[in-house]
């Protein structure tokens, strides 16, 4: 085994292609839902307790700042991790699978995915 081979550990030097971007962004935007489900099942639990219960979690997500940013973080999440995973689909069937055409699918999924953010933040603000 060649023991003079160069190893670079640090991942900042290290220029990654679009489609390799994208592709860690969905993996983070899935463990954010992961971790999201959390706040969304609290959310839902305080909804079904009750008639009051209901009445304080449409208050809390009405008028609290965090609540609403909160929610559009994991709707912003789900929208990426859906945009990206349509991709991936894509790409296992064969298709987007060269250099340029990868390229060209990571950039419409984040464009895409942009837009839908941008969209949902309107809806939720």
């Amino acid at each position: 085994m060649n023991k003079k081979r160069p190893v670079n550990l640090d991942l900042r030097t290290i220029k990654q292609p679009l489609p390799a971007i994208t592709s860690i962004l969905h993996r983070v935007s899935g463990v954010a839902l992961f971790f999201g489900a959390i706040f969304m099942v609290y959310a839902l639990g305080l909804s079904l307790e009750s008639p009051q219960g209901f009445a304080e979690a449409q208050e809390m997500l009405q008028e609290s700042f965090l609540a609403k940013l909160i929610a559009w973080g994991l709707v912003s999440a789900l929208l990426y991790h859906f945009f990206a995973g349509i991709k991936h689909l894509i790409m296992d069937a064969g298709f987007c699978e060269e250099l340029e055409s990868g390229q060209r699918a990571a950039k419409v999924t984040l464009i895409v995915a942009v837009v839908a953010i941008l969209l949902a933040g309107v809806w939720i603000w």
